[in-house]
């Protein structure tokens, strides 16, 4: 059964505390890619027609050990999303109505 796409946001406020957002998509309108800004600055987003979250370096400044630490742990985790991703989407029967798996595929 499809389910219509939607972006969900929270923001938590508490005193005393930092605020806290939260962003779900569930939505085939995704979009990810990674560039370098003329700064000489790398980034990486994620977008959609309602919301974008963009990942670049501590403080906006030069690239540190941490900041390429991060970026470890997003290629780790989207390389597990993928997995997980064709596995379930292998066992699905053939006139399941769910979306079809592109082949190849591109990022912006």
């Amino acid at each position: 059964m499809l389910r219509d796409p939607y972006t969900y946001v929270t923001l938590s406020l508490s005193p005393g505390n930092p605020a806290n957002v939260g962003i779900s998509f569930y939505s085939p309108e995704l979009r990810a890619g990674a560039s370098v800004l003329d700064s000489g600055r790398p980034y990486f987003a994620i977008t959609s027609p309602s919301v974008d979250v963009t990942v670049s370096t501590t403080a906006a400044g030069p690239v540190t050990p941490r900041d390429v630490e991060i970026a470890r742990q997003i290629v780790q985790a989207a390389s597990r999303y993928l997995a997980e991703c064709e596995r379930l989407v292998e066992q699905q029967p053939a006139d399941s109505d769910q979306l079809a798996l592109p082949v190849g595929g591109s990022a912006a």
